[in-house]
């Protein structure tokens, strides 16, 4: 599926359009219950994120958390496997529950070597376009996957486009895990996306305390668009380090309440 216009992170709010498009076709009473489905949580993040910084994973000054969505994937992530190694950083890893059914000894060895692995779903639909049901099974499916083949139970969820709906939040909470979206991102999944233009568009978002998101796999992005995260990934944990920041996973982060 090639990657989308972004949304940016929303809390389902520039979904309504595409919810609105969808119910057209199939009758009043699916167009009904998606509504229910999304009214409740149109505000764009910029307010949500004043009134609850956790959702932006802001977290401790002095840290980054350095997350990664969209594997594992056999064709990238040991790439970046083995750059994290050689940068001595840990990180988190946002998986989708398909790519660890076709890929379950890579989601293993992110653990094996010390990552911390979190549930992006079990694919990558939006969320804002499926009913409560289809949003409970994509969420516990997901999160069921990565704890048996990965053998480290989630903490963390983060819905695909960043799309936060009333049944992901309750379907989430159902499955123990804490929502967290980014406060900084790399814009890596487009086509015309380079190393530069990663380190630019991470720093624009960027504040001490951030969490940084990147994708380890175009899985669902531009065939190839990781490239550019993977180099710009040293300059980016080298800048941090230089500006005396701890680079990890969302476990060390400390989020704020």
């Amino acid at each position: 599926m090639t990657r989308r216009t972004p949304l940016g992170p929303v809390a389902s709010g520039a979904s309504t359009r595409h919810a609105g498009s969808a119910a057209s076709g199939v009758g009043l009473a699916l167009a009904a219950g998606l509504a229910a489905n999304v009214a409740p949580s149109l505000a764009r993040l910029p307010s949500v994120r004043t009134r609850f910084p956790h959702l932006n994973g802001d977290g401790h000054p002095g840290r980054v958390a350095l997350t990664f969505d969209d594997g594992p994937d056999p064709a990238s992530t040991p790439q970046f496997l083995a750059c994290l190694e050689r940068l001595e950083v840990q990180a988190t890893f946002f998986l989708l529950g398909v790519m660890v059914q076709q890929a379950p000894a890579l989601a293993r060895e992110l653990v094996a070597q010390g990552h911390e692995v979190a549930v992006h779903g079990w694919d990558h639909r939006n969320l804002a376009l499926r009913g409560p049901s289809s949003t409970r099974r994509q969420i516990e499916n997901g999160a069921a996957i990565v704890a048996e083949e990965a053998g480290q139970t989630p903490t963390w969820w983060r819905p695909p486009y960043g799309v936060l709906t009333t049944a992901g939040l309750l379907s989430a909470r159902h499955a123990g895990l804490t929502p967290v979206l980014w406060g900084s991102w790399g814009r890596d999944w487009r086509e015309t996306a380079t190393a530069s233009t990663v380190t630019a568009d991470v720093a624009a978002g960027f504040h001490p305390g951030s969490t940084v998101l990147l994708h380890d796999s175009s899985c669902t992005a531009t065939p190839g668009s990781w490239r550019s995260a993977l180099a710009a990934l040293p300059n980016l944990v080298h800048r941090w380090r230089n500006d005396g920041l701890t680079v990890g996973p969302l476990r060390d982060h400390e989020l704020r309440a």
